[in-house]
């Protein structure tokens, strides 16, 4: 603990300066801007953990961080100790340091009455460093052990499971549908969240490592799930949760109303230089984007880089909190506040308690005007419009981001045996495993929709699951354990 009353000096919260709106409204890199960030203010910020007793930042993060410790480190200048203790739990901080919110620094034990360290921001300037001074190399296995595992899917948990199998001796193939590597985190999240250098950097150094990548390969169509398992001594389903939750209200099958994926996957190979044919565009539409959470958020960053003509984000419920209550989420959980993201910054209209209950359209069905009504909430805590809130507004472009329901099933029915929960996810035991001998399961096709962080701690568990079923023990860290689920749901 480099400066015991670095917590008492420094009481205020200091992050890098965004961008302007109107600038970064212009283009579609990262909304911060990282090279204005002052040294001595992440000196400061580093100073303020207080290396608690029991650090709850732990407890809060579920790769289980070692979040003091590097804090310390930073504060001494030793960067590359820094990273090395960052890198002991968190293959891809870079991610995390970008797209996580952050449950660490709910925990914070600093939060009780302070504004919590800026633990995030830290972890993001540890890599960031690392990369710069050319301290993130390969680490290529010390034997090989001959078995080979088929990672599929390419998103946070299956490249954090190939990267741990492939370290640890294994030949290990990740196979993933798309031209690009990265599942959900290249295609749905805008570069104005995430840059996708740093996913490109990360498949370079596990290239080097041994790791190899199949993409334009979609399993169950040109190679079968039975032929992948005959072909891979283990194989790590980790496609994710992709099948979108619908909106069936009247109205729904016009034009003009698309789920949140498609249209942030066009906009993301647009950025990337891809032509789409008939690309989904906000330009000069009245966009409504129904679901407040993260996706909608990045619905919102990318309508107003396209030119929207307006954009209204429609919650079905109340309006969270803006501060904490101690009754009903006492510290350190992770709090269900008011949250405004960078999108939300830049422009757009929120309303809560707002059902949607009808679109309509003109006579080539084309969707021009969205019907709601104020939410009703009842005794019970069911939710319904309250009759006689009816209003309509215009809606050119309606994005439907209300989550997902699970992985898609279609093609995994060709694994005998396979099982699936009540939620739609794929059944598995405490060790990630399921009824299909040497097929296991990771991510959110396992866990359902969550955060990067728990795809991340759920790969690198997984990874050790199946080095002792391929070798009989291992020495690979597993942060969790599958939550246990029966094989015959």
């Amino acid at each position: 603990m480099a400066d015991f009353r670095g917590f008492l000096k420094h009481r205020e919260r200091e992050l890098p300066p965004p961008r302007p709106v109107p600038v970064r409204l212009l283009d579609w890199k990262y909304v911060r801007d990282e090279l204005a960030a002052d040294p001595e203010a992440l000196n400061r910020q580093a100073s303020r953990c207080m290396d608690c007793g029991v650090p709850f930042c732990h407890q809060g993060c579920p790769l289980g961080n070692l979040i003091p410790e590097w804090n310390d480190l930073v504060h001494r200048g030793q960067w590359e100790d820094a990273l090395d203790r960052l890198h002991a739990t968190n293959n891809f901080p870079e991610f995390t340091g970008r797209i996580c919110p952050a449950p660490c620094e709910s925990s914070c034990v600093l939060g009780i009455n302070q504004p919590a360290v800026t633990i995030k921001n830290i972890e993001v300037s540890i890599i960031d460093e690392g990369f710069r001074r050319g301290l993130v190399k390969p680490l290529e296995p010390s034997r090989q052990t001959g078995r080979t595992v088929a990672v599929v899917g390419s998103g946070p948990s299956g490249l954090a499971a190939a990267q741990q199998l492939t370290r640890a001796g294994h030949t290990v193939a990740v196979y993933e549908r798309d031209i690009r590597i990265g599942g959900l985190m290249r295609n749905g999240v805008p570069d104005f969240k995430m840059e996708k250098i740093h996913i490109d950097r990360r498949v370079e150094q596990m290239e080097a490592e041994g790791t190899r990548f199949r993409t334009g390969v979609e399993i169950g169509k040109d190679v079968t799930w039975d032929d992948l398992r005959a072909r891979f001594d283990a194989v790590l389903i980790a496609t994710g949760s992709t099948v979108p939750r619908d909106l069936p209200v009247p109205g729904r099958r016009y034009r003009g109303i698309h789920f949140a994926m498609p249209y942030l996957t066009q906009g993301n190979k647009v950025a990337a230089g891809d032509t789409v044919e008939r690309q989904i565009t906000a330009k000069d539409k009245h966009v409504i984007i129904i679901g407040g959470g993260d996706t909608g958020s990045d619905c919102l960053g990318t309508a107003l880089r396209q030119g929207a003509k307006s954009v209204t984000t429609l919650a079905i419920g109340v309006k969270p909190p803006e501060a904490r209550d101690a009754r009903s989420q006492p510290w350190p959980t992770h709090p269900m506040l008011f949250d405004i993201s960078s999108s939300h910054e830049e422009g757009g209209e929120r309303r809560f308690l707002a059902s949607t209950i009808e679109f309509l359209a003109d006579e080539d069905e084309q969707v021009t005007t969205i019907r709601l009504a104020q939410t009703q909430i009842m005794p019970d805590g069911s939710r319904g419009p309250a009759p006689g809130s009816e209003q309509e507004i215009p809606a050119d472009l309606v994005l439907i981001s209300m989550g997902f329901t699970g992985p898609e099933r279609g093609t995994l029915s060709q694994l005998e045996h396979i099982g699936f929960t009540p939620r739609g996810t794929v059944a598995r035991n405490d060790s990630f495993a399921t009824a299909v001998d040497g097929v296991f399961v990771a991510g959110d096709a396992g866990r359902g929709q969550s955060l990067v962080v728990w795809a991340i701690a759920e790969g690198r568990a997984a990874a050790a699951a199946i080095d002792t079923y391929l070798t009989g023990s291992t020495e690979l860290p597993a942060p969790v354990t599958a939550r246990t689920v029966s094989l015959r749901a």
